[in-house]
């Protein structure tokens, strides 16, 4: 299976995000569809091996067998003022659930390399999250969840997630509030709220997943298809930690969002709304039809690229070439370990 030049994409964001302002990527095209390679650039070949394993997959073999037909989902609210943070949900399609980043760092925030982002910052945003849930669904309705990526020491997160928990009336859970999972568990045991702790990064960058689980340090896991190698390795993974799932995206196309919705379609039980509405985040798509929400939830389907849309996310030449060399290397990583 060779990617095809003209289906290397790159996109503008709505929204700076993980400090990037546009997100690209290549799509593949096998027997059973397409999939989407696009492991962000600061991963190196190893850690982006997994990324290509499941472009494969879906590319090759398709995905299993859906149980449901829709997907409940976040609107995803990036680290942005509270009018902007307010706009963003009650546009969102209905979503009753919102995940609010915090803890950012340093001059995107107004700050100084590693200074982190003031807790009043951080609060004013929940609370413009809350108003918003409030207006559309009524007082104290939807969830609020927040994301740290790994970047509050475990003081910072002891300090301010009691806060954010009373500006959320309740936060749904704190998404990865430390970086090792010897601090989720420290955070997890020091907290006087009864906040859960869900684990992003300590699955996804972990070279044993499960440690998680060992250590008490979570109480939800949040699985990504693409960094875990594919639909089936995350169904795999889901029952051998046996805590409660939440899909997330990696920031992808619809085409690579396609195996998010699957995964999620594909859980035994699915109790909390997925984080797989960041097509939002982007201004264009590479498919007609979008996976958006509509009722706070994505139809599980499987759209395919269109070429009015790949003409409108055409990447320039040294992007393109940039990631044809990438998917060579990538290739020739995979073949040197075990699936």
């Amino acid at each position: 299976m060779q990617p095809l030049r003209e289906l290397v994409y790159r996109t503008p964001l709505t929204t700076r995000f993980r400090g990037l302002d546009a997100r690209d990527g290549v799509l593949l095209r096998g027997d059973a569809g397409w999939g989407e390679l696009s492991p962000f650039w600061d991963y190196d070949d190893v850690e982006s091996a997994p990324w290509l394993r499941a472009a494969r997959e879906a590319a090759d073999l398709g995905f299993p067998a859906a149980v449901r037909d829709a997907v409940p989902v976040n609107v995803t609210v990036p680290a942005v003022g509270p009018q902007r943070a307010r706009e963003i949900v009650l546009a969102s399609g209905g979503c009753r659930t919102a995940k609010v980043k915090v803890a950012q760092r340093g001059p995107a925030v107004g700050g100084r390399p590693g200074d982190v982002e003031p807790l009043a910052a951080e609060a004013e945003r929940v609370a413009a999250v809350r108003a918003a849930l409030d207006e559309l669904l009524g007082p104290g309705a939807g969830a609020i969840r927040v994301d740290a990526n790994g970047a509050w020491t475990v003081d910072e997160a002891l300090a301010r997630i009691p806060v954010l928990d009373a500006e959320a009336r309740g936060l749904e859970y704190v998404e990865q509030p430390s970086a090792g999972v010897a601090d989720l568990a420290a955070v997890r045991r020091g907290l006087r709220v009864a906040v859960p702790i869900a684990a992003d990064e300590s699955i996804r960058r972990a070279s044993d997943p499960l440690r998680v689980v060992r250590e008490d340090a979570a109480d939800v896991v949040v699985l990504k298809v693409q960094p875990l190698g594919g639909v089936r390795a995350c169904l795999d993974l889901a029952e051998r930690v046996g805590l409660p799932v939440v899909v997330s995206s990696a920031l992808e196309s619809s085409v690579g969002l396609a195996a998010g919705v699957a995964l999620a379609a594909a859980l035994p039980e699915l109790p909390y709304a997925c984080g797989l509405a960041t097509a939002q985040l982007l201004t264009r798509d590479v498919v007609a039809e979008p996976l958006l929400p509509v009722d706070g939830a994505i139809a599980v389907r499987r759209p395919a690229p269109d070429a009015d849309a790949l003409a409108l996310t055409a990447p320039d030449d040294d992007t393109r070439d940039r990631w044809l060399a990438r998917y060579v290397r990538l290739a020739a990583q995979l073949e040197k370990v075990p699936a």
